[in-house]
């Protein structure tokens, strides 16, 4: 057997660069670069292997680890899960910022290769920098805090370990079932270790995307409640963007005559005006969407894990409707009591309509849905409209930007009040324009996200919609995104704090508290200067004042070869409301407060409406 001597850092970058994959007809690699932020622990031994290979295996330097796998998570996102991105850190803390964005990973199911240095495994020279002891278990490091939130985990103490771990490691973020961020620790003196390598590992791998195909049992029983349905609805989730089921879904939905209702992580798989759409489901949803709902007798969801912000913490359906889950996970296509199609979307949706052969839902329901939407769609377009006031609303910095984005541009955002603003007042002009990360609605994603997003696809412009509060907590990847040339719009919506946890806590009959910033114990109020920050960092910095400067800004910014950040002043209390969903939120039982009392009381009457995993 023929073998090759490499350390085992050199035999891991070798590997990485042998696996490929296909997009669109053509043969990519499947890693097409690294995320690095160098210290001990990987710049020794992985920093030299990644050195030799740096013009076919780039590696991108960012300004914290947490951003950098988040940009990671974004690309494989832009990617649709068909390349992976690497982001590797040292040991201690370069590790530990990387366990938020692995949570993110997992939660949205998204690929992510995490490589981190670790003790040494002969333990000579213990403890090292930055090593946490345990006294009961000299095994354990920081690095197994990433067990919680990673599909895939492993230590390497020996070299030849990675004959077994990486192989693994691709196929479970690979797989549609288990997709999710693999997490390798590597112990500092076994990344420096010489082995013969067997040479047939680093020989050229070409993955092509798994379709697995439904039970053909389940597909009938499905195929049979479905035609028993007089008000179908479909929930479309981000299963449908990664298994490139659009265009299936959308010859489903008009074959069949069923409306659709998107997730949040589906939000964009059709374009808002398909004649078939019904916008967003849930809390952060279209009226038109919850009310079908709440009426449907048959609910198909594709590919989404039905999470509390689509199902209205499960108060959204009639209580004798019936649920048809399709879904590669098992686990998720078995929630409450769903008649389950474990495959993949386009295949499972494929297959379903044919075993319906000629079957369409009444006219009457679809003519209802479109009654529906046609009113949503004023309320959107009411909200949206410009206006000459000096702190203009949320929705209308959204129909802005809206406005003046071309089909093909990325808008992008994740935490705060922007999710519902933008779920609920987006006009998708066409598919795959649109990326919320809510399954972990992590603050500080926005800009880090943008940032990979571009990267995955530079001929398109992303625009990134934060908070203030977002913005504060993590803006590095601003001054990334200018090292690089990776150019960005950024939008900074302030309006004093964290304005949409403050509105969640006076819902509840709490006051404001230690959420604005005018509530909070300070000494003074002192405002940011946004776009002075941004300059800073190498940036254009623009400060727009009303909607029609904003929209000004805005031309300058896609007119500009360089990463742009926009700041406005934005209303602090003005939401858009009253899509009819209610969400489970903890709310005390006893105070002596009045407001609490009778926030108490609607929790009650919410709690009636909820189904219990039946």
């Amino acid at each position: 057997m023929q073998t090759i001597e490499l350390t085992m850092a050199q035999a891991l970058v070798r590997f990485l660069m042998a696996q490929r994959t296909r997009i669109d007809g053509r043969e990519v690699p499947l890693f097409p670069g690294v995320f690095a932020i160098f210290g001990h622990g990987n710049v020794t031994c992985l920093s030299e292997a990644l050195e030799a290979v740096k013009d076919e295996l780039p590696t991108w330097r960012g300004q914290n680890e947490q951003g950098m796998a988040l940009a990671a998570i974004a690309f494989a996102k832009a990617k649709k899960r068909r390349q992976i991105m690497v982001a590797t850190s040292s040991i201690g803390p370069g590790a530990t910022n990387m366990v938020t964005a692995a949570a993110v990973a997992h939660t949205n199911r998204l690929p992510v290769l995490l490589l981190s240095g670790d003790y040494f495994a002969s333990r000579a020279p213990d403890p090292v920098l930055q090593q946490v002891e345990h006294f009961g278990d000299p095994t354990m490091s920081v690095n197994d805090a990433f067990r919680a939130v990673t599909r895939f985990w492993d230590r390497i103490t020996r070299p030849e370990q990675i004959l077994q771990s990486l192989p693994q490691a691709v196929a479970t973020m690979l797989d549609p079932a288990d997709c999710g961020p693999a997490f390798i620790a590597l112990c500092q003196d076994a990344q420096a270790e010489v082995f013969a390598y067997p040479a047939r590992f680093f020989e050229p791998v070409v993955h092509d995307p798994r379709r697995p195909r439904p039970d053909l049992g389940e597909l009938r029983q499905a195929a049979e409640l479905l035609r028993m349905a007089a008000r179908p609805l479909v929930i479309a989730g981000g299963g449908v963007r990664y298994s490139e089921a659009e265009a299936e879904l959308s010859a489903f939905a008009s074959r069949h005559n069923i409306p659709v209702a998107e997730t949040i992580a589906g939000r964009a798989v059709l374009a808002h005006d398909h004649p078939l759409n019904v916008g967003p489901i849930g809390i952060l949803g279209a009226v038109s969407a919850n009310r079908l709902a709440a009426e449907a007798d048959v609910v198909v969801a594709v590919g989404t894990r039905l999470q509390d912000f689509t199902t209205a913490s499960w108060t959204l359906f009639a209580p004798d409707s019936r649920f048809i889950a399709i879904n590669a996970a098992r686990f998720d296509a078995c929630k409450h009591r769903a008649q389950p199609v474990v495959g993949d979307a386009l295949v499972s949706l494929r297959e379903l309509s044919a075993a319906l052969g000629a079957w369409r839902a009444p006219d009457g329901w679809r003519e209802r849905a479109a009654r529906e939407y046609a009113a949503w769609n004023a309320f959107v377009e009411e909200r949206t409209r410009p206006t000459n006031a000096e702190l203009p609303t949320y929705a209308q910095v959204v129909g802005a930007v809206n406005r003046l984005v071309s089909e093909r541009d990325l808008v992008l955002t994740a935490a705060g009040g922007l999710p519902g603003e933008l779920c609920m007042n987006w006009r998708a002009k066409a598919p795959d324009s649109f990326d919320c990360e809510f399954g972990y609605s992590c603050m500080g994603y926005e800009i880090s996200g943008a940032w990979g997003a571009k990267m995955a696809d530079p001929s398109r412009e992303v625009v990134a919609m934060v908070g203030d509060g977002s913005y504060l907590m993590m803006n590095s990847d601003i001054y990334s995104s200018v090292l690089s040339g990776h150019k960005l719009i950024v939008v900074v919506c302030d309006n004093g704090g964290f304005a949409v946890i403050d509105r969640l806590q006076r819902a509840k009959g709490i006051p404001g508290f230690n959420n604005q910033l005018e509530d909070c114990r300070i000494r003074e109020l002192v405002r940011v200067d946004f776009a002075k920050h941004a300059e800073a960092m190498g940036a254009i910095g623009i400060r727009a004042r009303g909607i029609g400067e904003f929209e000004d800004a805005f031309r300058r910014a896609l007119a500009a070869d360089r990463t742009t950040v926009i700041h406005i002043e934005t209303h602090p209390r003005d939401w858009t409301e009253g899509n009819g969903a209610w969400w489970e939120t903890g709310t005390p039982m006893r105070s002596p407060r009045e407001s609490v009392q009778r926030a108490f009381a609607e929790h009650l009457t919410g709690k009636q409406r909820q189904r219990l995993g039946v």
